[in-house]
């Protein structure tokens, strides 16, 4: 009974949230400050936390949420020097000639080219480049919002060159014991995150091959003219070949055993594909298709993020115009795989340990945000497009302002999150909130650990923003009730990986991120409640896939076959 009340009361700050959020459809300025007090007020009352560990965790978030606007900040600036100097147009003037529609502009830019920045930076840096571009191409606010969270799916577990992976998962699993028992299996650490970069890999290329699919038919409902799933439907083949052009060279990465490459791989394989064939009209449909008049926009479509482009002549050529954003992608690629300069990057760090004498402590390496890479390019594209300064200081200035309004929800937002995964330190021995949820979860659940095991995932990228943070989180506690079940753990930590990938496209301060792009904020709910449809699809699928592994197709590891001797 006590355990079903603290599972009931760690779920009570996410259900008041997605109450308020979607349900009342108030804005998050309003919710999150309600839901972060309700937060504290649970965990002191009930978890017993110090006020020194809820101090600490919000200092720790504030410190977190620093980091995002730095992320934000970044890309809006770009986004604005492009306007300033003249490149939107132009690059939006490109994608007209590729295909003028709309269907086939989501699939290359958010899918395609979305992916490969999630496999290069990840942390919400693709939503944040490709909703304002979209936006400055013609898409509604409200559009390129949805759009930019349903990247964050496939390409998440692997993306920011596999720190999900590397981090989230090798920092979750590791434990003296754990290490024991990978010995005595015959296993290295290493060896055994293949094991999990294969599952991964192939349950997300299933299940992650109808997303722009996906994509395509939640516009058309939800943003075209005629409200149609059927316009969506009708360039399914161009749709589903665009998925396999991801999602094949993606599956052969994991295959092999490498997480840092996949996302990067696959997208980078698949741009080169699906643009080639869309030139060429290979499954091309016939009709275009394309938003209603601007003027007949719903009110809530658009957001205060301004590019008014006007049909003049272009003033650069296509590459140049493209060029920041290349550089972007380069030099994001190069700043996670070439190890001399990731490690100067790295080396400056600031650190803030023991937070008011606590053991929680808060770090950032400024130079390796991607909103540091963001900025660099912005200097670059300065002089590349020989703007004038007046140019530069009217982008700037528009993209501090946009920033401001994030700014609050996300000091109220991050710091909640803290102080719930904090929560574990205590006075009262209870074990941390979203660890009280899922041990609660897998104990009604039993052998179907399988079919739930996504969702966990999924549950604390909702609450983290993050997949690395939910696999940090759940890793281990995914492994040690598969091996209390008797079922294979790089199995259950894979679905654990990939739920959690899902869970990205409803995680509350990824949508204020995103909308913060697009000077959409205060809408937030009505993106929940559609972002969360492909969420209940990938989780839904993806669970019935690992079940079917564990207990059709027999999935298992050294660890698992040594446990059961």
């Amino acid at each position: 009974m006590e355990s079903l009340l603290l599972a009931l009361l760690a779920v009570l700050p996410i259900v008041i949230a997605a109450v308020l959020l979607v349900g009342l459809r108030w804005p998050a300025k309003l919710a999150m400050p309600v839901v972060f007090f309700i937060t504290i007020f649970i965990g002191m009352v009930v978890w017993q936390m110090p006020f020194d560990i809820i101090a600490a965790s919000t200092v720790q978030g504030i410190g977190f949420t620093l980091d995002i606007l730095y992320i934000i900040f970044g890309a809006i600036l770009l986004l604005n020097t492009l306007k300033y100097s003249g490149a939107i147009q132009v690059i939006r003037n490109g994608f007209k000639e590729i295909s003028p529609d709309r269907r086939i502009q989501v699939i290359i830019i958010a899918w395609l080219f979305g992916s490969f920045i999630e496999g290069a930076s990840g942390f919400g840096t693709p939503a944040a480049i490709a909703a304002p571009l979209l936006v400055a191409l013609g898409f509604p606010a409200a559009t390129s919002v949805m759009i930019g969270m349903m990247i964050q799916s496939t390409a998440v577990t692997f993306g920011a060159a596999g720190t999900p992976v590397e981090i989230g998962v090798r920092t979750g699993l590791y434990s003296n014991e754990f290490e024991g028992i990978l010995g005595s299996s015959g296993l290295t650490m290493d060896q055994f995150l293949v094991y999990i970069t294969q599952n991964a890999a192939l349950f997300h290329a299933i299940t992650g091959t109808l997303i722009p699919l996906f994509m395509v038919v939640m516009m058309t409902r939800f943003f075209g003219k005629n409200k149609s799933w059927k316009e969506g439907l009708s360039i399914a083949p161009f749709a589903l070949f665009s998925g396999l052009a991801f999602t094949i060279p993606y599956l052969i990465c994991g295959f092999l055993g490498i997480h840092e490459i996949p996302s990067l791989v696959g997208a980078l394989i698949g741009l080169f594909i699906v643009t080639f064939a869309t030139k060429r009209g290979f499954l091309v449909p016939k009709d275009i298709w394309d938003f209603p008049e601007k003027s007949t926009w719903d009110k809530t479509w658009t957001g205060v993020l301004d590019i008014k482009l006007e049909d003049e002549e272009p003033k650069m050529g296509l590459f140049k115009a493209w060029s920041p954003y290349v550089l972007v992608a380069v030099i994001l690629v190069i700043s996670r795989t070439f190890q001399p300069l990731k490690t100067a990057l790295l080396s400056f760090q600031l650190n803030f340990d023991q937070l008011f004498g606590t053991a929680i402590s808060y770090s950032t390496k400024p130079l390796f945000l991607p909103g540091s890479i963001l900025v660099f390019v912005v200097i670059i594209t300065f002089f590349l497009h020989k703007m004038n300064f007046d140019g530069l200081k009217k982008a700037t200035t528009d993209s501090f302002r946009m920033v401001l309004g994030a700014g609050f929800v996300l000091l109220f937002t991050v710091p909640m999150v803290r102080v719930y995964i904090n929560s574990g330190f205590n006075t009262g021995e209870i074990a941390s909130m979203p660890i009280t949820m899922a041990g609660f979860a897998a104990g009604i659940f039993g052998n179907l650990l399988p079919l739930v095991s996504p969702a966990i995932g999924a549950l604390g990228a909702f609450i983290a923003g993050s997949n690395t943070v939910s696999n940090i989180m759940f890793s281990s506690f995914q492994f040690e009730t598969a091996v209390k079940l008797g079922l294979p753990g790089s199995v259950i930590v894979a679905l654990q990986a990939v739920g959690a990938a899902a869970g990205n496209m409803i995680a509350i301060h990824n949508v204020v991120a995103a909308s913060a792009t697009v000077g959409l904020l205060g809408k937030e709910g009505k993106v929940l409640k559609k972002t969360i449809l492909p969420t209940i699809y990938y989780l839904i699928v993806v669970g019935i896939l690992g079940t079917l592994a564990v207990f059709l197709f027999n999935f298992t590891d050294p660890v698992t076959e040594f446990l059961g001797k």
